[in-house]
This record gives structure tokens, sequence and C-alpha cells, in this order.
């Protein structure tokens, strides 16, 4: 059991594109399965599955590109247990100029920065995506 799941789902899909892995398993949450159909929407993972019975695992297959290229370059936490980021609407970073996104959990469910901009809400910074 981790302290951080975000961390650990990121530090996952990381280690799972630099070993050129297909896919990435692990425990499975609410949380966890929001942030990833955010990064199947966007375009940075092929599917999400998510299996029952008694423990519940996330199965994320990875995207890859041209000679095995990951579909990101990076992956970043930013609000942390120790230190808690929260933004407002007209706060809200542009990740990489407009080229990554950022993922906030707000009080409409988690939703990219674009959605968060748009619905003017505000919200815990989770993490980056680039």
């Amino acid at each position: 059991m981790t302290s951080d799941p975000i961390a650990d789902l990121l530090a996952r899909l990381r280690n799972a594109s630099l070993a050129r892995h297909e896919r990435a398993e692990m425990p499975s949450s609410r949380l966890r399965v929001s942030i990833a159909k955010l990064l199947k929407d966007e375009g940075y993972v092929d599917d999400v599955r998510e299996t029952d019975g008694p423990k519940k695992t996330l199965t994320i297959v990875l995207r890859y590109g041209r000679d095995r290229q990951s579909a990101f370059d990076g992956l970043r936490r930013v609000s942390r247990p120790g230190r808690r980021v929260y933004v407002r609407h007209d706060q809200i970073p542009r990740v990489r100029n407009g080229y990554g996104i950022a993922i906030l959990s707000t009080s409409r469910g988690v939703m990219t920065d674009r959605q968060a901009r748009k619905a003017s809400v505000g919200g815990e910074l989770l993490c980056e995506v680039w």
C-alpha cells in the first residue's frame, strides 16, 4: 500500500514506457481510473481496462509511435501529500506552452486544464503530462 497512489500510477507508467512494455498493471481505484481515462481521451495511452474480482486491477495499454517512441515525454506529480497545490481557474498553468496537459481534481470531478478553464473551475493540481 502506497501513501501516494497518483505518484505510484505515474511511476508505473513511466517505468513501463521506458522499458517499452505493452501495458502497465496496478491496483485499481476510482481516482486512478479517472486519470487513466483522461490520458486515454487525450491520446497518451491506447486503452484502459479494469478487471473485477477480489482485488480490482487496472490495466493501461501504452501507446507508442514510430521507432517505439512513447506517446508522452514526461510525467510530473505536482500536488503531493506533503505539499498540496491548489489553483484558481485563472491561475491554471499551461504545460509546455499548451503542448501537454495538467490534470486537476475539482469539485466537478477530475478534468484536464482545458476543461477546467472552460468550466471556470479551479482545484487541486494533481499532475502534468507532456
